[in-house]
């Protein structure tokens, strides 16, 4: 894990990779949680026996916006700033999903810092964000993701 003692640090990681995250698996219940909570209970990220017979693989997949929301949670074990004001998801750039990401299988996000900004709030730091399957021939997502960290 990468890190720094304060934002102005990372100035100088600009185009570089920052590190990969923890594996982390993608079980059902989280996946029927984040349908609860967004009420998008398409049939092939819930119903696990129609998946079984009519998914590829037959399992349910993930929503693509959960394994977006993953971002926070595995960029935790990437990098870390020791010394900042608080820190705010500013949005996103650009994002697609490009794999399917499969019920019980693990992901982990890899992330390289796109640009650094100081700007009247804080620091606005914009990441290139890919998150793979394990095992898989392809990334599952690839987004470019903004944050911001407030003054201290």
């Amino acid at each position: 894990m990468l890190t720094v003692a304060n934002p102005a640090e990372l100035k100088k990681y600009v185009g570089q990779k920052l590190g990969t995250s923890e594996w982390m698996e993608i079980t059902q219940a989280m996946i029927d949680a984040f349908a609860n909570a967004t009420e998008d209970h398409n049939w092939i990220h819930v119903d696990v026996a129609r998946a079984m017979l009519e998914m590829p693989g037959g399992k349910t997949i993930a929503h693509g916006y959960l394994t977006l929301s993953l971002i926070p949670k595995l960029s935790k074990t990437v990098y870390r700033v020791e010394h900042s004001g608080k820190g705010f998801n500013y949005g996103s750039n650009k994002v697609r999903f490009t794999a399917p990401v499969p019920c019980g299988s693990r992901v982990r996000l890899t992330e390289t810092l796109k640009d650094y900004a100081e700007v009247d709030t804080g620091t606005r730091l914009t990441f290139d964000c890919v998150i793979e399957v394990e095992g898989g021939s392809k990334p599952a997502m690839v987004a470019e993701v903004l944050v911001l960290i407030s003054k201290a």
